[in-house]
């Protein structure tokens, strides 16, 4: 990682994203021909309740949520952001948590009515939020779509209540499938997330769980192998009974199985989707698009004619909020150096079932494909992947073993 050098701030005044972006406009050690596609993360940190399982930058909710000042300071952390984005469009949106659906239908209105203020989207800008079930309340979900969200993300995990409750989860197989209904009711374009490989889960209940949420026909599906994240509850404390690698290696069968015959493209290692349904956000990522991401904890990756930085935002609510009052929320950035390029491009493209253009890579690190021949070349030969002057395309072995694949490209 190369750390960010910028000339001292004027006598005591904080340094700002608007006084580096000149800096980032330098020469460096990359050249990029074009920037990528740019998306924006939003980062909402509360929910009702932490799950054991989950790593993500989410906080209880305890007593009032203060909804007005965190809106206010995503306001400022998006003001002060414009410099390093200026004249890009924004793509796709997504707005994630914790919990979003926590926000009041003001709340969202609010921001969305910020990101169209301050930002150029697209027309057809694909604009996400995620959703538990729960927090589902019909009206609600109606003023959300008015604001301007046409895609819904919504943490089912199982309809099975045994299963739900292991996981910690706040609601019961009846509000999983009451939640769905008034996504169906309400949004065109939805995805739902389920989990296998639970506690005690047994294969016909994995096929319980996926028929469910087959029969409601949605749009597109996610589905997560339960893993056990550092710094979880489960981490500290593992689950008992969970299934052995033969098992779960039968429930990804199952699954490729069931979601062809319901006609789903399996595009992205857990992502499955109706025609025309594939979710532009997160396809943008794995093709190493650039995002802007602000809120509590939220990660940035944006591109410069010579250098790709990285950020990451105060991860505590309170301190994002101060911070963002200063002047600059952005705890920690680096330089994305030209050793560890190849390794943080092919972390999210090898994710891509279909592949990629070898011509993708010079794209978006601005380096020749050369620079990870060797990791290719030894990829190839151990049958983890496939490729010609067209197409770099996992195997189906590739796929299953796609940790030991992806380090093969971590610089020695």
């Amino acid at each position: 990682m190369i750390p960010i050098k910028v000339a001292a701030p004027v006598a005591g005044e904080p340094r700002t994203p608007a006084s580096a972006a000149l800096q980032y406009l330098q020469p460096g050690a990359l050249n990029l021909t074009a920037l990528p596609p740019l998306s924006l993360y939003v980062h909402w940190p509360w929910c009702v309740r932490k799950c054991p399982y989950c790593d993500f930058n989410s906080h209880e909710a305890k007593g009032e949520l203060p909804e007005k000042e965190y809106l206010d300071a995503l306001r400022l952390d998006l003001e002060q952001s414009l410099p390093l984005i200026w004249g890009r469009k924004i793509h796709t949106v997504f707005i994630g948590g914790g919990t979003p659906s926590l926000m009041s239908a003001a709340g969202l209105d609010r921001l969305m009515s910020d990101l169209r203020t301050l930002l150029p989207l697209e027309l057809d800008a694909e604009i996400t939020m995620e959703a538990n079930p729960g927090t589902f309340e019909a009206e609600r979900f109606k003023s959300y779509r008015e604001s301007g969200i046409n895609r819904l993300s919504i943490g089912i995990q199982s309809f099975n209540p045994a299963h739900l409750e292991a996981l910690g989860r706040i609601h019961d197989g009846n509000e999983a499938r009451r939640a769905v209904e008034i996504a169906q009711n309400t949004f065109d374009n939805f995805n739902l997330d389920l989990m296998y490989a639970l506690p005690s889960q047994t294969l016909a209940e994995a096929r319980t769980d996926l028929q469910t949420a087959l029969d409601f026909a949605p749009p597109h599906l996610s589905l997560y192998h339960l893993t056990m994240e550092p710094n979880t509850v489960f981490a500290k404390y593992p689950p008992e009974l969970l299934p052995d690698d033969d098992l779960s290696a039968d429930m990804q069968d199952l699954i490729a199985e069931m979601t062809a015959g319901a006609g789903y493209g399996h595009y992205e290692v857990s992502a499955y989707a109706k025609p025309g349904h594939r979710a532009r956000h997160n396809l943008n990522y794995w093709k190493f698009g650039d995002y802007l991401g602000i809120g509590a904890g939220a990660h940035s990756k944006l591109s410069f004619p010579h250098r790709v930085l990285r950020q990451a935002r105060f991860k505590q609510p309170g301190s994002f909020i101060e911070a963002a009052k200063r002047g600059n929320p952005v705890q920690e950035e680096h330089e994305i150096g030209r050793a560890d390029m190849g390794f943080e491009f092919m972390l999210n493209a090898l994710r891509l079932t279909e592949g990629f253009d070898p011509n993708l890579f010079g794209e978006r690190t601005g380096m020749n494909i050369g620079a990870i021949r060797k990791a290719l070349d030894d990829a190839e030969a151990k049958g983890l992947l496939t490729r010609d002057h067209q197409l770099i395309r996992p195997t189906e072995l590739g796929r299953r073993f796609l940790n030991d694949l992806q380090e093969m490209f971590l610089a020695e």
